[in-house]
Parts: structure tokens; C-alpha cells; sequence
């Protein structure tokens, strides 16, 4: 039987993996937004849309880059999944075998390594993130925005900006619960100071090797788990000094371990578990193949912009 997708979840984290040559479907906003519907679609935080690992698809070879593209649940482009990386990590092992893949991402190639097939505890690697405002971007700002103050829902408060690619902003301090995280993700992920809006993610340093993390996604909104956020809050946490080489980020949905090499390059290790997999019914299938279709009839409506 073709399978034209398969979903996976990373504490609660959850992604489909689209293969373009099974499918048919090569992809974009308009069929991510309603592939991720939960009530119209199949449900996810966001799509991936990439090569299988073989047979139908492009081979894999070992070394050789595997090129994915990575949309949000509102359509919106991701830069790089974390998460999204090891899932699609698992997916190429079972096609075509293998543990060690490095996925090409727009905002650049990313080795993977499956440490434990069975349990699907799987690491990434990610080079050290940028401060720098221009990389975000910040709108009216140069140089570094390790330290921004913003007016934020009658609040004053200081972020830690970075991008790892994806833009984050970081907030450190007492502990938060969910309620404060859906009241202020959005006024800070869609504030003006972040023209492509941006990840937000609230920390609490309990000590040196436990950092505690609520997240809002500017594409996705509040999520049980993030890859990409807890090495924000890890890479945040560690330019104050506040941990060591290594950390567990504990979240909602799970945790996860974030590690820095001497030149302060992050690895990233946790489980990744396949939900299901399946076709596309006929009338879904359809509406994908529409959507796609009146996509292509209006590039100028369709604008990819990866931040960096």
C-alpha cells in the first residue's frame, strides 16, 4: 500500500512527514495549513515535506545531504524543526537504514544520529545561535539584542533574542504557568519589534543542570514541546552563566537533553515516536491537490521568507 504520510511526536510535539515522490504533493502553505488542520485535516503543529529514504523516492547515500522543507501549522516557513529533523531522521532509517543522516534545512544542513532505533531516542547537532539583530530580524536595531526591554501587555520585560534557524525570544525568571503563556506569547511572538514575528520562550533556571520551559510558537501557538526553543532557552540560559556543558529541559509534553561543545555548538537528544501512517482519503486528497494547484496559479501570494 502507498503511504503518503507519516506522523510522529516528540512529547506531544507533533509533525508529519510528507514524502513529494509518494504522495504526489509537493508542497507548500497552502496544503501544510490543511494538512495540520485538526478538525478538516489530520492534525499537527506542522509538515514536512521531503525525499523518501528509497524505493519510490531519491536513495539515500551516506553523507549525502537529504533536503527538507518545513511549514508551520498556519503555513508559515520553519527555518529548521529540531524536532522536525529527528522525526524525519526515523523515517529515512526505516526506508532505506542507516543511523547517521544530515538533513539540508534553509537555514542550513544539520547532522542527525539515531542512538537507539527501539526506544527512538534520537540527537541533532546545531552550530552556536546568533544574537545579532539582524538575523531575527528586530526591526530598529543593530548589534547584539542579548538583552531586550519591551513593553509587552502593561509589562516591562527583558528578552534574550536569538536565532538558531528559527528566531526565538527568551524570557528568564520565576516560573509560569499556562495561562500566562497563551496570554503573553502572542503580544510578544506578533509584537512590532519582530517584523517575521518570533518564537517565545518562557525559563526558569532551577539550577545548573534543570531548566524549566513554557513555550509559545509564532506558527503553531502553545505547544507541549519545542527542539528549537530548548536550545534557545539552554543557549540563553548559558550566556548569563547560569549552567554548565549540559542540561535537562524539562517542558510539558517531556524532557530532553542540550549539551555545548567548546566552541559552544549545541547537540540536542530525546525520544521520537511514530504515531501512524496512512493514505490520503479521496476527498482530502483532492482538496491538497486543489490547494496546491491554486497555489502555483499565484506565486506572488506565496512568499517563503526563512528568517535566518
Amino acid at each position: 500500500m502507498t503511504v503518503d504520510f507519516v506522523k510522529y511526536q516528540a512529547l506531544g510535539n507533533d509533525y508529519l512527514v510528507v514524502d513529494a515522490a509518494r504522495s504526489g504533493l509537493a508542497g507548500g502553505p497552502a496544503v501544510a495549513r490543511l494538512l495540520c488542520d485538526r478538525h478538516y485535516g489530520i492534525g499537527a503543529d506542522g509538515v514536512l515535506f521531503a525525499p523518501a529514504g528509497g524505493g519510490e523516492g531519491v536513495p539515500v547515500h551516506a553523507g549525502a545531504p537529504i533536503p527538507v522543507r518545513t511549514f508551520n501549522a498556519d503555513g508559515s516557513v520553519c527555518g529548521r524543526s529540531v524536532n522536525g529533523v529527528r522525526m524525519l531522521a526515523l523515517y529515512l532509517a526505516e526506508q532505506a537504514g542507516g543511523t547517521e543522516f544530515v538533513v539540508r534545512t534553509p537555514a542550513g544542513d544539520t547532522p542527525v544520529t539515531i542512538r537507539d532505533a527501539a526506544a527512538g531516542l534520537v540527537e541533532v547537532r546545531l552550530p552556536p545561535p546568533s544574537f545579532e539583530a539582524a538575523d531575527l530580524p528586530v526591526a530598529g536595531r543593530s548589534g547584539s539584542v542579548a538583552e531586550l526591554t519591551l513593553q509587552v501587555g502593561g509589562e516591562q520585560l527583558t528578552f534574550c533574542c536569538l536565532a538558531n534557524g528559527n528566531p526565538h525570544a527568551v524570557l528568564l525568571g520565576a516560573p509560569v504557568d499556562a495561562d500566562r503563556v497563551r496570554r503573553l506569547g502572542p503580544l510578544v511572538a506578533g509584537h512590532p519589534a519582530f517584523p517575521q514575528r518570533v518564537n517565545v520562550a518562557f525559563g526558569t533556571v532551577l539550577d545548573r543542570e534543570l531548566i524549566e520551559l513554557r513555550i509559545f510558537e509564532r506558527g503553531a501557538g502553545y505547544t507541549l514541546a519545542s527542539g528549537s526553543s530548548s536550545c534557545a532557552v539552554a543557549a540563553a540560559a548559558r550566556l548569563r552563566g547560569l549552567i554548565g556543558d549540559r542540561v535537562v529541559v524539562r517542558m510539558p509534553g517531556g524532557e530532553v537533553v542540550v549539551g555545548f561543545d567548546a566552541e559552544q555548538r549545541l547537540s540536542l537528544a530525546g525520544v521520537v515516536e511514530k504515531v501512524a501512517s496512512g493514505t490520503f482519503a479521496g476527498a482530502l486528497h483532492n482538496r491538497l491537490v486543489a490547494a496546491e494547484q491554486a497555489e502555483r496559479a499565484a506565486p506572488t501570494e506565496r512568499q517563503e521568507r526563512v528568517p535566518a
